[in-house]
């Protein structure tokens, strides 16, 4: 059964790769920075869209300093191997790096500045699967796919910036790294048993950057409405939201294990 649910997990892997690559060549869309809100405020250029990125800095070092102080009777809730917070420490680095590279993007907005924001964005994205795998499949497993999974990450921001400079810009390796886990996750969470509590919060951080989506895709419209906030701006910090739910799950969360051992017995009279 558990073989069936791999091969299950490995032919949707390589039909989403093969359906990609089918796509033809998507370029990024020179009007894509152009956002709607681009007020000066305090001498800061856009500055909604950059001072929005500061709640990935406060998550993401909360999340780490979280994940490496002393053990505490909250942290061994949430991982009953220590090996299991490597794959989330990366995540919550990228999150905190998402913060300094989206700053400098939104200072000066162009493809030369967008790689700096999108590289820690990748690496968000893939540890945070390598994470959800080490839990539900292995522990090996996940930490095997960790460095790779990095790598693509990384290369397909660099793929997607050297086909640019080649005037012949293809952004689907990037679009699927960022969409995968999307999809992923709820897949791995259908296919293989769970070995904490708050499955629920996995599905919560993906719908949550859903939503961060969906208010990046009407920045325009959302700004229209009274100009006083866009909808990239609203994207920063549901997008940040997202990442704070997975802290939130880790901090409250314990092994499937313990709940059952700590229920209280019911006993009829």
């Amino acid at each position: 059964m558990r073989r069936t649910r791999l091969w299950i997990l490995a032919a949707f892997t390589l039909s989403t790769i093969a359906i990609v690559f089918l796509l033809p060549r998507i370029p990024q869309d020179p009007a894509y920075h152009q956002f709607a809100d681009q007020r000066t405020f305090f001498g800061i250029p856009n500055c909604l869209n950059v001072i929005s990125n500061a709640p990935f800095l406060l998550v993401g070092a909360q999340a780490l300093a979280f994940l490496f102080r002393c053990q505490s009777a909250g942290e061994k809730a949430a991982f009953s191997n220590p090996l299991e917070r490597w794959p989330y420490a990366v995540f919550f680095l990228g999150v905190a790096l998402t913060s300094v590279g989206s700053t400098y993007y939104h200072l000066a907005p162009s493809n030369n500045t967008l790689i700096w924001d999108r590289l820690p964005m990748t690496v968000a994205f893939v540890s945070f699967f390598a994470a959800v795998v080490a839990e539900r499949i292995s522990l090996k497993a996940g930490m095997w796919l960790l460095p790779p999974l990095i790598l693509i990450g990384i290369g397909s921001v660099a793929y997607w910036n050297l086909t640019e400079m080649h005037g012949r810009g293809d952004l689907r390796p990037y679009g699927y790294v960022q969409g995968y886990p999307l999809l992923g996750v709820p897949l791995l969470i259908a296919l293989f048993p769970p070995a904490y509590t708050r499955t629920v919060d996995l599905l919560a951080v993906g719908g949550i950057y859903v939503v961060a989506k969906l208010f990046e895709l009407f920045d325009r419209p959302i700004f229209d409405l009274g100009h006083f906030v866009s909808g990239h701006t609203l994207k920063h910090l549901a997008a940040a939201l997202s990442a704070y739910w997975a802290l939130r799950m880790l901090q409250l969360r314990v092994p499937c294990g313990a709940r059952l051992k700590n229920a209280v017995p019911v006993t009829l009279a």
